[in-house]
């Protein structure tokens, strides 16, 4: 029997992270942990990073109200890498520190979820104990982002140009997920995927 199960759900971006992890929460009850959470917490008001944050690019990145213009951050860091890092730089250890908190609270015997993006790039893969991807054509990947953030075809581009290739990630996974079909198909290989003796390895 497996006393702990730690699923690393991954995947680029806009390719299906939330409709997974929602319907391991919602429908099989699974406790589900979010980097995307916690790195906003990480730059809540007041907080050590959204301080740091303002001391290297200037107030100008705030909101009227103090919070963090997340899009103006993001013009910066997805256009210079070198930005980019010194920003994971920042939140990462806090991210994995929340991760650590909270698997700690979990009984002996468990399945839990960690939705982790940057599961490759953060160097978490420590925390869990298989990982799973979700992929879908890059012309997909594209035309969801767009449409959900209100991106032109060169910012979308620009944000996934910014990450790992998918088919890296989905050369180091043991389950890939694939969303290039109906939300039926999806939820059909997550099933399959849950069963403990049932092998979908790539």
């Amino acid at each position: 029997m497996i006393e702990k199960r730690q699923i690393g759900l991954t995947g680029g971006i806009a390719t299906g992270k939330t409709t997974v992890s929602n319907y391991l929460k919602n429908q099989h009850k699974l406790p589900v942990f979010d980097a995307d959470i916690y790195a906003r917490e990480a730059v809540s008001i007041g907080s050590e990073v959204l301080n740091q944050i303002v001391k290297r690019y200037g107030s100008d990145l705030l909101l009227p109200d103090r919070r963090l213009n997340r899009q103006k951050l993001g013009e910066i860091v997805f256009t210079q890498p070198p930005e980019k890092q010194w920003l994971e730089e920042q939140i990462h250890p806090q991210v994995r520190d929340r991760f650590l908190r909270e698997i700690a609270t979990l009984p002996q015997n468990y399945t839990a979820v960690l939705v982790i993006p940057l599961l490759f790039e953060a160097q978490m893969t420590d925390l869990v104990t298989e990982i799973w991807v979700i992929s879908c054509p890059g012309d997909r990947q594209i035309q969801r982002l767009m449409e959900r953030d209100g991106l032109t075809l060169d910012q979308a581009r620009a944000r996934i140009n910014s990450q790992m290739p998918l088919s890296e990630k989905c050369s180091q996974a043991d389950v890939i997920l694939d969303n290039s079909s109906t939300v039926e198909h999806l939820i059909q290989q997550i099933d399959v995927a849950l069963m403990p003796d049932r092998d979908n390895r790539k």
